[in-house]
């Protein structure tokens, strides 16, 4: 039943019409109940009736179990103010399209429906009439200009345009057909443009309210006043106004800001700040979804995250003593499954399954693109790859690190994805101190110094240090035992466990020796190829090669080798069709050459995870997907959640 959930994100066929999964259109005649709070509201003139809240088509959505109660507080925790992506994660999952709650394929949200042309040029999205933001004030196609025009177009605020938003090499072209239809345009076929609309990249066009940042805007307000409000706010122009008011959703301003006019089933009401102590959101009255029985949702009044900083274990007494309703995030590590599986009834939770995206806890990427010579012509050498892998213990690994969990893993798709390829998953996975060295040898590097070290081509012996970032204490705790390893076989390797911000700097200026990260891209396969060919800057094994392919005017890029551009040119012609047959063969052939090449090493492939949920909160799916591209737990319609 776990893996069945998971045919899946590329299964999908795009360019068809939406596949209901547990969403309809209102019937005709519907009757609409709110919750009491509104309803006094409504009574004492401070709101208009449900039905004038909500669209004329309002989303009709099936709970996960049961016809939910109005009232409660979901209650979590967060590391702090700048937690941004557990509110993401939770309650900011609203788009034109979202995937259905099993990311069994892709369902109507803000959009009542579409169509896309035969050729995945054109993406036409219609809008519900009627449908408001959480102030009252309509939202319409002009919201979706907005963005587009004023914030996408605009140089000063986004000079950087969105990869998913370009084909051809040309930005897409968005333009407004009446009130309630917007037509996205592409120079040439995005066939991956709706899948993008699901993941966290696609709450941008519905997330910036018009009448709201307007009156932050250089297109809309006189310079004389403009400059008047930035010189009170303190900060230096009118962008850094316009995204502080809500303008920037990467770096979490909306929720810096209460009352800011939103979408999402709560809106803010205590907002975020760096040294707040929580963040509170309430229902929004004017949310545009119901349930069968026409309850408009959301359940619950309101949610509720509190700070821990850079205490966790605040968060994990929270969880056993009951004070956390539903979460998995911070909390639900290995070491701390034990506790809370001895602590369930005291606690008066119970689990929950996550079935993870990722296929490896820990990819390790010796530096193809070193700025060092030497070092370059070492890591590029397939054989010395091959060394390294053999010596690692796994099953060691495994059982040291994931109290046995998990199993022996490269860098390829799990074994539920129909992308699944043995070779990439298993190839050089045995551990063998006899085939590491033989390996090694073969590589060229047999000579080794008075202290047992394996010499270069210059050499000098070979040594070279793997950036670790310190947050994450799993993979820190890998690299300490397999540098071990590798030193048993003759390669002096070190670790460095660093800041997190001070790795990415490193790598994106392609200085790293070697990095290891977690390997996404188990599920995710076809929109998130990081590990498979030089794909983005999550591509930290070749950065100057993936620099010539998705920012070719940096400085740093360099033409890759020659089965490296294969691999980006096949990404191309996938993304350049809507055919889904033709786009799982091009993938495939990707595969296969991430195979033949062993660009990375990895290490233990992730069994599923789990978070809790108290007994008195419903609607909670018994296994759902563990993905930043399905941001869980939003998929699985929070909104329907409730307590009772």
């Amino acid at each position: 039943m776990k893996s069945r959930i998971f045919f899946f994100l590329v299964i999908l066929m795009l360019l068809a019409a939406p596949i209901s999964a547990g969403i309809s259109m209102a019937q005709d005649g519907m009757t609409y109940n709110e919750a009491p709070q509104l309803a006094e509201q409504v009574a004492a003139g401070e709101l208009p009736p449900v039905e004038e809240r909500l669209p004329s088509d309002p989303l009709v959505v099936e709970p996960y179990d049961s016809i939910g109660v109005y009232g409660g507080t979901w209650h979590m925790g967060m590391r702090g103010g700048t937690d941004d992506a557990l509110l993401r994660r939770t309650v900011g999952y609203q788009s034109l399209v979202r995937w259905a709650p099993d990311w069994s394929g892709i369902v109507p949200d803000v959009a009542a429906s579409w169509e896309a042309s035969d050729d995945g040029t054109e993406y036409t999205f219609h809008l519900r009439p009627g449908m408001k933001w959480s102030d009252g004030v309509d939202f319409t196609a002009d919201d979706v200009m907005f963005w587009y025009n004023d914030i996408i177009l605009n140089d000063t605020i986004r000079p950087d345009k969105p990869s998913w938003l370009i084909a051809g090499g040309e930005l897409v072209v968005v333009t407004k057909v009446d009130d309630y239809t917007v037509k996205f345009t592409f120079a040439a076929p995005n066939g991956l443009f709706m899948q993008r609309l699901c993941t966290p990249d696609g709450i941008e066009p519905v997330s910036f309210p018009k009448h709201w940042l307007m009156n932050y805007h250089e297109n809309y307000v006189d310079q004389a006043e403009l400059d008047a409000m930035v010189e009170e706010s303190g900060l230096e122009s009118w962008d850094q106004l316009f995204l502080s008011k809500g303008g920037e959703i990467g770096a979490g301003r909306f929720w810096q800001n209460a009352g800011f006019p939103t979408l999402y089933p709560w809106m803010v009401d205590v907002p975020q700040t760096p040294d707040g102590t929580q963040i509170v959101l309430v229902r929004n009255p004017y949310f545009f979804k119901v349930d069968p029985e026409g309850n408009q949702l959301p359940y619950l009044d309101e949610v509720v995250y509190d700070y821990a900083g850079s205490d966790v274990e605040q968060l994990v007494l929270k969880a056993l003593n009951g004070e956390i309703d539903m979460q998995d995030r911070h909390i639900a590590t290995n070491d701390n499954k034990a506790v809370f599986f001895d602590n369930m009834d005291a606690g008066d939770y119970h689990f929950f399954e996550t079935v993870p995206a990722s296929m490896n806890q820990m990819m390790i990427g010796l530096n193809l693109t070193s700025p060092d010579p030497v070092k370059r012509e070492i890591f590029q050498n397939k054989d010395f790859r091959i060394g390294l892998s053999y010596a690692i213990n796994r099953q060691e690994l495994i059982d040291l690190v994931f109290v046995g969990q998990g199993e022996p893993w490269q860098g390829a798709p799990r074994p539920t994805s129909p992308f699944y390829n043995e070779q990439l998953a298993k190839q050089y996975t045995e551990y063998s101190t006899d085939l590491a060295n033989e390996s090694l040898d073969k590589a060229g590097y047999a000579e080794r110094d008075s202290d047992g070290y394996r010499l270069g081509p210059d050499g000098n012996r070979i040594s070279f240090v793997v950036e670790v970032t310190e947050v994450n204490t799993a993979q820190v705790d890998m690299m300490e035992v397999i540098v071990g390893y590798w030193q048993a076989v003759g390669i002096d390797a070190q670790f460095k466990s660093e800041d997190r911000a001070l790795m990415y700097s490193n790598k994106d200026a392609n200085l790293l020796d070697a990095a290891v990260w977690g390997g996404d891209g188990g599920l995710d396969v076809v929109l998130e190829p990081r590990w498979y060919f030089p794909f983005s800057r999550e591509s930290l094994y070749a950065e100057a090669w993936q620099y010539w392919y998705s920012e070719p005017n940096n400085e740093l890029a360099e033409e890759p080798v020659d089965a490296a551009k294969k691999q980006m040119d096949l990404y191309n012609q996938l993304k350049s069709t809507g055919d889904l047959d033709k786009q799982n063969e091009l993938m495939a052939e990707i595969l296969q050459i991430a195979a033949d090449e062993f660009w990375v090493m990895g290490t233990v492939l992730p069994g599923p995870g789990y978070g809790i949920v108290k007994n008195d909160f419903h609607n909670v799916p018994d296994s759902f997907p563990n993905s930043w591209l399905y941001p869980h737990p939003g998929p699985t319609n929070v909104f329907t959640y409730y307590k009772q």
